[in-house]
């Protein structure tokens, strides 16, 4: 008899499950509490929008994005067949990065590895406005954040999860002890606008993770580390992926709520589904709960807890979500922004957002709505707390207020000196995610909040497969590798889930491959050396940081003087004097394949040559590290690199070990 399984919300994470089980020959149900499938990640029509025959306006929760390093979600859709290839091909690179300040200019960065040497030329002018002062971020600040993103990605994955999970992200990069345009940047500006979350609470091991993995994805030559999708949501995704289960006999229920579930002491018997003014009673062999934590809790019983105690944490969980919701403008005429996501320093609400229309290649916005719009400008609101321009935070405002202090705060960050990006003749319509619901005294509440990785609560969520032996969970608040809420989160969990049901069912048949986040083999010898120190209840090792500093104020002047070169290159030829040849057309004539176009041999040649170097000095130090702590353990002596600080009735034990000779 072929295994029922209940899956209770159709999400991401409820789709995800579905797909790995009915590609397993389960039986498989979702029951989904909105008239529409998606959940979060959802896009629809604005109600009253169309004319003419014309298909609604499409509005969303917020913008979708697709970073490189989300491998789980992506493989789904890679599965998911859509026109002549799959829904994976309908996701476009972005090259560049925005970031807006208030009546100045915008700094744009590069989003993705160098392709070409213009992209090369591109880069170097990212890294001279960057060392040259635009962000207002001062040699010394660039240089300790970097030993910050550096301490990251050398610290072993013991030391991550243990120490830096207990540790907040401000705290971390020191931002009390830095300039307001640091804090507002690299303190508040990767937390909130990133992923919502509070800099002087956000766990480092969350957000450290996830931003080293950004930046790997730039320097790292293949896709782009920020891709969007060329369409609505639901139109290039969701709706393949729906057509694809339910023709391989997936049973997709709309309008179902979960109100309760039937459990024995031991098992899962049933869940109790209203749609409607009629409820029924669905029975299965193993159920999902993929629903967000605010609906899980309802179901969660006294009973069941007593079986599975981590159940009893997500109450808890639950008061500790955040809101970042969008709002879609539209513009009757377009304004490609950046080509990229914008990140809005300077907006109280810290705002994102990205100009959709240049990515919809093959959607003509003119045939939607009334025939106006050419332009959509799709914003993330990530901070609700805090007063805006109008005085007021977010929460206190009507839906009407929000928009109006978006468009501001917009105009605000585009438009400086005589450049003006944004006019207030643009504006057509506007929507507010319909999440965010009008209260009796004018102001707005959340439906869908978004969990936040706090410091120290990793601990209080669960496992997607539970002591519950015929219960599993597929949601962001899941355990995961990613740790984020995200749609890659939901999709591992879902996996995990799926997993853990392959296991109690005895099933032959292969599991769903899991990632994790990539860790670089160039780093794993600084890694194995960490592992050895905590290990020994030794601090994480700052010997290259002090050594590293002068090298990259080195490293600056080098770059300078090649700017220099480049400058005194192109003053020559255009005098006509013949000079050396300019770095960027050196690279050109070198970096060629076989048939003479410009390809990526040199950089690859490059990091491998640099991943052999430092993996040779790195196992070299791990192995004297390693001698080192025993010789320290047994009070062996060692002439050629002795410890500073070692154990004494003077100095005490600080675990510093001189990695050069004196």
């Amino acid at each position: 008899m072929v295994p029922k399984v209940i899956i209770l919300g159709g999400g991401i994470a409820g789709l995800s499950a579905a797909h790995e089980l009915i590609e397993r020959q389960f039986d498989v149900e979702i029951y989904e509490l909105l008239p529409i499938a998606g959940g979060k990640a959802r896009s629809f029509g604005i109600p009253g929008t169309g004319t003419n025959g014309r298909p609604d306006l499409p509005g969303e929760h917020g913008f979708r994005f697709f970073p490189r390093f989300y491998r789980h979600v992506t493989d789904t859709m890679s599965r998911i067949p859509c026109g002549d290839g799959t829904v994976a091909d309908n996701l476009v690179d972005t090259t560049r990065v925005s970031l807006a300040r208030f009546g100045r200019r915008p700094i744009d960065v590069t989003a993705r590895s160098p392709r070409s040497i213009n992209d090369v030329r591109v880069a170097l002018d990212d890294i001279g406005r960057l060392l040259g002062g635009d962000l207002d971020l001062t040699h010394d600040e660039l240089i300790f954040f970097a030993s910050k993103v550096w301490q990251i990605v050398t610290s072993c994955r013991e030391r991550r999860m243990n120490a830096y999970e207990k540790i907040g992200w401000w705290e971390f990069i020191g931002a009390e002890q830095h300039s307001l345009a640091y804090q507002k940047l690299l303190g508040h500006g990767i937390t909130r606008s990133l992923v919502a979350a509070k800099a002087d609470a956000a766990s480092t091991k969350t957000i450290g993770n996830i931003f080293v993995q950004l930046l790997f994805d730039i320097v790292t030559p293949g896709p782009s580390t920020d891709r969007v999708l060329n369409g609505p949501t639901n139109e290039v995704w969701i709706d393949p992926w729906l057509k694809y289960l339910t023709s391989h006999g997936v049973r997709y229920q709309y309008d179902s709520k979960a109100t309760s579930v039937t459990f024995d002491g031991s098992r899962v018997r049933a869940a109790t589904i209203r749609s409607g003014d009629s409820t029924r009673t669905v029975e299965g062999d193993y159920f999902i709960f993929a629903m967000p934590i605010e609906d899980v809790i309802d179901l969660i019983t006294p009973e069941m807890v007593a079986v599975e105690p981590a159940l009893g944490h997500l109450s808890t969980l639950d008061r500790i979500t955040e809101w970042m919701n969008g709002i879609q403008i539209y513009l009757k005429e377009d304004v490609p922004i950046a080509h990229g996501h914008s990140i809005y320093v300077d907006s109280p609400w810290a705002l994102t957002s990205i100009s959709q229309a240049q990515f919809w290649q093959n959607i003509d916005i003119t045939t939607l709505g009334d025939g106006q719009v050419r332009g959509i400008i799709s914003v993330d609101i990530s901070e609700w707390g805090q007063p805006g321009l109008n005085g007021k935070t977010a929460r206190q405002c009507t839906a009407e207020e929000i928009k109006s202090e978006v468009w501001e705060q917009l105009k605000r960050s585009l438009n400086y000196g005589d450049n003006v990006i944004l006019t207030d003749q643009q504006l057509h319509h506007w929507s507010l995610d319909p999440s965010i619901r009008s209260r009796a005294d004018g102001s707005v509440h959340n439906e869908e909040p978004l969990l936040v990785n706090l410091v120290d609560t990793w601990k209080l969520r669960p496992a997607a497969v539970t002591r519950i032996p015929n219960l599993f969970l597929a949601s962001d608040y899941v355990r995961t590798g990613t740790d984020l809420a995200t749609m890659e989160s939901a999709n591992e969990a879902a996996r995990h889930a799926v997993n853990g049901i392959l296991a109690a069912s005895a099933s032959p048949l292969l599991p769903c491959p899991v990632w994790e986040l990539h860790e670089p083999e160039l780093f794993a010898p600084w890694r194995a050396l960490d592992a050895i120190r905590y290990e020994q209840g030794l601090p994480w090792e700052d010997s290259l940081v002090r050594l590293g500093v002068p090298l990259a104020l080195l490293a600056d002047r080098v770059f300078h003087a090649l700017d220099e070169n480049t400058t005194f290159y192109e003053a020559g030829m255009a005098r006509g004097v013949p000079l050396p040849i300019k770095p960027a057309h050196l690279v050109s004539i070198i970096d060629r394949n076989e048939d003479g176009s410009v390809g990526s041999a040199l950089r690859l040649e490059a990091n491998r040559l640099f991943e052999r170097l430092g993996a040779m000095i790195a196992r070299r130090l791990a192995d004297l590290q390693s001698s080192d702590v025993r010789r320290e353990t047994t009070g062996t002596a060692d002439t050629e690199l002795p410890l500073v600080g070692s154990r004494s009735a003077t100095d005490g034990r600080s675990g510093r070990v001189q990695l050069l000779p004196r």
